[in-house]
């Protein structure tokens, strides 16, 4: 590309115009390591499209010159000052006239996308004739809006159902989930994938082409119809009631009624606009958001040494399968150990489900299982950069496969249990180099929960930390900071909140009625279908370890003496069919029973911040929110305040 024109300055973007008069403007916020349409941001961009309007260029291409990404959606920084009526419609009116303005302009314009594209990011995209993504894995596009409790509402929720029809729309739109490069084009929602180096080429001529906008066509087309509108509003309102029965989460309806209702404008419904933006599930959902942030920055550290590449996960269980799984998953070569080779090819068939549901595409599915390795005698140690043990939950068998492992470890390697209740002190006394041990708690099911405790003493050095962190941000994983006690955050809190469920059971609460008042409170899952998850057993030895004198529920001992395990045995308080629990009719819920049960462990929360396991309460949040599932639009259990005199009923 040949500049022959640099017709502005900007600070937060900077523009080329060739040689055939494309204006390549490229947006790269100075003090950010992302993108984000703040309010800066969007006062330079308008000056930019009024520089166009003076000198109109052949055709305008808008890309990132940043390796994060192209834009990563508005700054929600600025949604805290969201205090007024007027300061609402003015954020709103900011985005929705500037984009609508580019819509509009004579010449024809591109967003040229790599990495993600998000939120207000892709409202822009949707507001130029062309969209243009880049052959990349990280090039993702989403509206995550309604995740954060809010809306898409500078032009994404007009535009997007008239590119792509509504009830693809309306999917990304109540979802928030993102669509990669190709299931974008295929989606009608980009007009061409291109390899990284022939993008130059690539863009300009589809900038100079003259090709129509895109729009939905056939029934997609149909259904975005005004007459339509509220059938499939209907239709979709249904779907919203079965996920979010109880309304804990009031965006996706208010999205659904201004697409339905006003044309996707939501300056058409200012009331219930800032109803929603400044109600406490939308400043809970924005805080919950900070938090995962947060969580985020510790695995993008700076490393110290250098990036692992091999992983050894030593015990085939359902823990260290999927550990291995996940891991051969995002890119690393896994050997998976085991002395039973059956147990092997049982976590092999479990990966490959994995890889075949997270890959669409079949090579790269296939990539990942031959990253993942049997290995019955270990030879994977001497090669690993990192040994991840996932064994039973006995110090003493612990402490004897160390004295294995140790000696055959590469200069640099570490280990890295995966104990969910021991301390690292009971657990490194006989190792020659204790500081190469630490804690890496991931969470079952590992493919869905995102946080992993790391389990931190004074003897961790310094560089094994480093490393650590900055592995499980490579793996996508939220990382938290905990002391070496037993049982560390959340499998602490999470003790007294099932030993709490059993409890009512030998009082003669049926396991459903239980699960059905937690679900009614905005839990992911009811604390007895959860013991049934994490196993039976399990629970029983972490409760020996966490629960002090507390003798064990009778219930649990009757099914233990059954030998019913739970999920993983096909039988423990429920039935489990097709991976799935049989639950009966749950009958009316007691009242006050949620309270009773969810008031142990925010009590357990409070003690183990005052105890020092984590560094502060937002960190205590995070770590029960993203461990546990505790209801996100609460803000967490420290900061969750019950509603006086509610009732939870179902």
């Amino acid at each position: 590309m040949t500049s022959h024109d640099e017709p502005l300055a900007l600070r937060n973007f900077s523009c080329v115009v060739d040689a055939e008069k494309v204006a390549w403007l490229a947006i790269h916020c100075p003090d950010s390591p992302v993108n984000r349409l703040s309010s800066e941001v969007l006062q330079d961009f308008s000056r930019a499209l009024d520089y166009f309007d003076q000198k109109l260029p052949a055709g305008l291409i808008i890309h990132s010159s940043k390796d994060a990404g192209f834009i990563a959606g508005a700054d929600i920084d600025e949604f805290s000052g969201l205090d007024t009526p007027q300061k609402v419609t003015e954020l709103i009116s900011r985005g929705w006239m500037l984009f609508n303005r580019l819509a509009k302009v004579p010449y024809p314009t591109l967003a040229l996308v790599r990495g993600h594209c998000l939120g207000g990011g892709l409202e822009l995209a949707l507001a130029c004739r062309y969209r243009l993504l880049v052959d990349d894995p990280g090039t993702s596009l989403s509206l995550p809006e309604v995740m954060l409790g809010i809306f898409p509402g500078w032009g994404g929720m007009q535009r997007l159902p008239a590119l792509i029809g509504a009830p693809a729309a309306l999917d990304m739109m109540l979802s928030g989930r993102p669509q990669d490069a190709r299931k974008s084009l295929k989606l009608g929602l980009a007009d061409g994938i291109v390899a990284p180096r022939l993008v130059n080429q690539a863009a300009k001529s589809l900038v100079l082409s003259a090709k129509p906008r895109r729009k939905a066509r056939g029934l997609a087309a149909w259904l975005n119809h005004p007459w339509a509108r509220p059938f499939v509003a209907s239709q979709t309102v249904k779907k919203l009631d079965a996920r979010d029965p109880h309304h804990h989460y009031p965006a996706p309806r208010v999205i659904l009624q201004i697409w339905a209702r006003d044309d996707g404008n939501a300056l058409k419904a200012p009331e219930l606009i800032d109803q929603l933006i400044r109600s406490d599930t939308a400043r809970n959902l924005l805080r919950v958001f900070r938090l995962q942030e947060r969580l985020k920055a510790f695995g993008k550290e700076s490393r110290h040494r250098p990036a692992i590449k091999h992983v050894h996960v030593v015990g085939a269980g359902v823990m260290g399968g999927d550990i291995a799984a996940w891991c051969a998953l995002k890119g690393f070569t896994v050997t998976l150990q085991d002395q039973d080779r059956g147990r092997i090819a049982v976590a092999q068939g479990r990966a490959h489900t994995l890889f075949n549901r997270k890959k669409k595409n079949w090579r790269e599915a296939r990539a990942a299982a031959d990253r993942l390795l049997p290995d019955m005698s270990g030879d994977g140690i001497r090669r690993a950069d990192l040994v991840i043990e996932a064994i039973t939950e006995d110090a003493e068998i612990k402490r004897r496969l160390y004295a294995q492992i140790e000696p055959h470890l590469k200069p640099g390697a570490f280990i890295a249990t995966n104990t969910s209740s021991l301390t690292l002190e009971e657990l490194c006394g006989d190792m020659q180099d204790p500081a190469r041990l630490i804690g890496m708690h991931f969470f079952n099911p590992v493919a869905r929960m995102p946080l992993v405790e790391v389990v931190e003493t004074a003897t961790v050095n310094f560089d094994v930390k480093a490393a650590t962190y900055a592995f499980l941000g490579q793996i996508d994983k939220l990382p938290l900071p905990v002391q070496s006690v037993p049982g560390f955050l959340v499998n602490a809190v999470l003790a007294p909140y099932m030993l709490a469920a059993m409890r009512c059971i030998d009082e003669g609460i049926k396991p459903q009625t239980i699960d059905a008042a937690m679900l009614a409170f905005g839990m992911p899952i009811g604390p007895i279908e959860l013991i049934d998850t994490v196993g039976l057993d399990i629970v029983r030895d972490a409760g020996r370890h966490l629960s002090g004198s507390a003798a064990t529920p009778a219930c649990l001992e009757l099914h233990l003496a059954r030998n019913e395990l739970g999920r993983k045995s096909g039988q423990g308080f429920y039935q489990w069919k097709n991976d799935k629990p049989v639950k009966p009719p749950a009958g009316p819920v007691p009242p006050g029973l949620a309270e009773r049960l969810i008031e142990p462990l925010i009590d357990k929360t409070r003690e183990q911040l005052n105890r020092g396991v984590v560094a502060d309460a937002d960190l205590a949040d995070a770590g029960v929110v993203f461990g546990t599932g505790f209801a996100p639009f609460t803000g967490g259990p420290l900061h969750y305040t019950p509603p006086h005199g509610r009732i939870l009923t179902t």
